[in-house]
């Protein structure tokens, strides 16, 4: 690794251009005096500081576009080094004390359409330009820098930053599964009012009480907008549950630990079959079996069990959405779904009728679903379970590595 230094620092009240400044403080939040205008998906902790090298700027800018330092939004334009071709998890030791901690590739957005020529702010990528992308931060060290300091390099003391990339990938998968989820439940026709902004998403169903339409996801990686969640359960007069990995709150207790799982798709055991025991994914058209399973196993109340049942036809017609079920002798007596997003293969709804548990049905729903997202492109299986569960031990047993854990807080509206 080479080290380098700051050329600029850059901030401004939200928004492109962020302007020059000849110093800034850097917090735990973020830089002093630097907001963001879509902070749904920009900011936060792990989200803090926005970095880009001008040595990529050079290059993109030799190809015609108007950028420069500070118009695609980086808090820190550095010298010295291409900040995106280090691993995540590096930390950069900045002037008498400041330390950051790489931790995610920022994704592109249309605000910095301007700086290019034809608009395609994709030119930014990470997929397409590996070594031209900014790169997010948190914040190890706080402490003021300046222009001109100093920049020491040093690897990852460990892989949290690692796991932590591929947990929000998880999260990320999760949220658009869960919108799948309930906005067929409200083709069905339940009142179900969804907040969707950014990398948050939350429902809210009050003829659907339980966290199954009452939950909020995205605040592990964006923590600082939990209220946002809280808001909207209590306009919607419902109980509702905010998953995170700390307390959103002060005093506030767990109902549920659950365990992130993840596995690369072609290290996923493989189960030799059952005897008597199918394992297929269902037809479009076919409908009925899944949700009969999963709310039989479930054990689910009435009216709970019914909206699975009416939503099932409008979850089958979702995008990237596949439903699996475990047959014995014809039957289907076992039940999961796979949800496709951004080639990471998220598994939920894993269900096995009580009277059939322990003959290894879920191992080889689990196993099925991962070798259907390993062929349809996947390069990524994540699955959430109950912390010391049986499906933890099974997803375990089959390769999968923890690479987090959420936490699921509920909130109460006011009397």
């Amino acid at each position: 690794m080479s080290d380098g230094r700051i050329l600029q620092v850059n901030v401004s009240a939200g928004g492109v251009p962020k302007l020059p400044v000849p110093a800034a403080r850097i917090t735990g939040d973020g830089v002093e005096g630097d907001r963001q205008r879509e902070e749904t998906v920009h900011g936060g902790p792990h989200r803090a500081v926005s970095i880009l090298g001008i040595e990529a700027i050079r290059r993109v800018a030799a190809e015609g576009h108007p950028i420069a330092p500070g118009t695609t939004g980086e808090n820190l334009t550095t010298e010295g080094f291409d900040v995106s071709g280090l691993p995540v998890g590096t930390r950069l030791a900045i002037g008498e004390g400041v330390v950051l901690e790489l931790s995610a590739p920022t994704n592109p957005c249309r605000t910095i359409r301007h700086s290019f020529r034809d608009l395609r702010f994709g030119r930014l990528g990470m997929a397409a330009h590996p070594n031209d992308s900014r790169m997010y931060a948190r914040v190890i060290s706080p402490g003021t820098v300046r222009n001109g300091d100093p920049i020491r390099l040093s690897p990852p003391v460990d892989d949290a930053a690692q796991r932590f990339t591929i947990a929000s990938r998880l999260d990320q998968a999760e949220r658009a599964s869960s919108l799948s989820f309930w906005h067929a439940a409200a083709d069905a026709g339940h009142d179900i009012r969804i907040l969707h902004d950014g990398d948050i998403a939350a429902s809210a169903a009050r003829g659907l009480p339980g966290p199954d339409f009452n939950t909020a996801i995205g605040f592990a990686e964006l923590p600082n907008l939990v209220e946002r969640a809280v808001d909207h359960f209590m306009a919607n007069g419902v109980p509702g549950w905010i998953l995170a990995d700390e307390p959103p709150w002060p005093g506030a207790a767990a109902d549920t630990t659950l365990a992130r799982w993840a596995a690369e798709a072609d290290a996923v055991a493989t189960q030799p079959p059952l005897e008597r025991v199918v394992v297929r994914e269902l037809p479009r058209d076919e409908i009925g079996p899944w949700a009969r399973v999963v709310v039989a196993a479930g054990g689910m109340p009435a009216e709970i069990g019914r909206a699975w049942e009416e939503l099932e036809p409008y979850l089958a017609r979702a995008a990237h959405h596949h439903r699996f079920v475990a047959e014995v002798d014809g039957r289907a007596v076992g039940a999961g779904s796979l949800h496709v997003h951004h080639q990471l293969g998220w598994l939920r709804a894993g269900s096995v009728l009580p009277e059939f548990r322990g003959r290894g049905l879920q191992r080889a729903l689990v196993a099925a679903r991962a070798d259907h997202a390993r062929r349809i492109g996947c390069d990524v299986i994540g699955a959430s379970t109950i912390e010391d569960g049986a499906s933890a031990r099974n997803v375990e047993r089959l390769g999968f590595r923890r690479v987090a854990t959420r936490r699921s807080y509920r909130t109460v509206p006011p009397a």
